[in-house]
């Protein structure tokens, strides 16, 4: 018995209303909009994605800007390479789609930066197309209401896609709203640590709940690495002193954002080699041209 359904109804219901779910909402918004919430909290993206689309929106516009102002504009959401990619993939959309985000899987896989997540993504969210789209939510929903395990399992695109497109419905637009729901009902109510159980639409059909939620024995996904003092947050630093100058930042004052040396050198060659920052001891530091 499919999950689709009973969640399509409380979806239709319970949504949030997200910019990107709103009637006209553009590819190109949804596309960027995957990027951004990409282990970052929607709570953070959508203010951040409002003014991203009020200064570039078309991917034509950002192509013609510098990397570095995508750089700066991305500020502290995290994983600041995402804005190097959603830049490089505005550049290669104009170049090769004529400035429209392309609609089949291939073409967005093609993207720089884009992956099999992201490209499903925006082929059924923002064109309607049937495919099954898996994350970390949706992941777990399956891993509990389906399969009767406590937590999912590592992502395995050999088995996460071929799960989620037993439970679509045969037509697109019922598989896209089905697709939109299981994501939300692992958000908001099938949550990691403290399922709202009673809450559930999939209660009656959940077998977990059915084999009386089960403890987990497997071994358990890696959780994110602790924020406080580790190379992402010298990155963080040292890029929020380049955000904030229009000149190039001396090595003296990228010396003063953090006081072990051996950490805060490699941080910044971590940030030169993978192209966010610019630049020498010599001649200063700055964003990407």
């Amino acid at each position: 018995m499919s999950i689709s359904p009973a969640v399509s109804d409380w979806f239709t219901v319970n949504r949030r209303d997200l910019p990107w779910r709103r009637p006209g909402f553009p590819a190109w918004g949804t596309l960027v909009s995957e990027v951004m919430l990409q282990q970052t909290p929607v709570v953070r993206v959508v203010p951040r994605l409002e003014r991203w689309l009020d200064r570039w929106p078309r991917p034509a516009d950002l192509a013609a800007s510098p990397a570095s102002e995508a750089v700066r504009a991305w500020d502290r959401l995290g994983y600041p390479r995402r804005a190097l990619a959603l830049h490089a993939a505005a550049v290669a959309i104009t170049e090769r789609h004529g400035g429209v985000v392309p609609e089949d899987v291939p073409s967005l896989l093609a993207l720089p930066g884009v992956g099999d997540y992201t490209a499903r993504a925006v082929a059924v969210f923002a064109y309607g197309h049937r495919h099954p789209v898996v994350d970390t939510n949706v992941r777990r929903v399956l891993a509990r209401a389906v399969e009767g395990l406590a937590e999912p399992w590592a992502p395995k695109a050999s088995r996460d896609l071929p799960l989620m497109e037993s439970q679509l419905p045969d037509d697109a637009e019922e598989a896209r709203v089905a697709s939109a729901g299981v994501m939300e009902l692992g958000a908001l109510v099938c949550t990691a640590r403290s399922p709202s159980c009673d809450a559930c639409p999939l209660l009656a059909q959940c077998a977990w709940v059915a084999a009386g939620r089960p403890a987990h024995v497997g071994p358990r996904l890696p959780g994110q690495a602790r924020f406080a003092g580790s190379d992402r947050q010298v990155r963080g630093l040292i890029m929020a002193e380049l955000r904030a100058s229009d000149v190039p930042v001396t090595k003296k004052e990228i010396d003063a954002v953090w006081p072990e040396p051996l950490q805060r050198d490699r941080a910044l060659a971590g940030l030169l080699r993978d192209g966010l920052a610019a630049g020498s001891p010599d001649e200063g530091y700055r964003l990407p041209d």
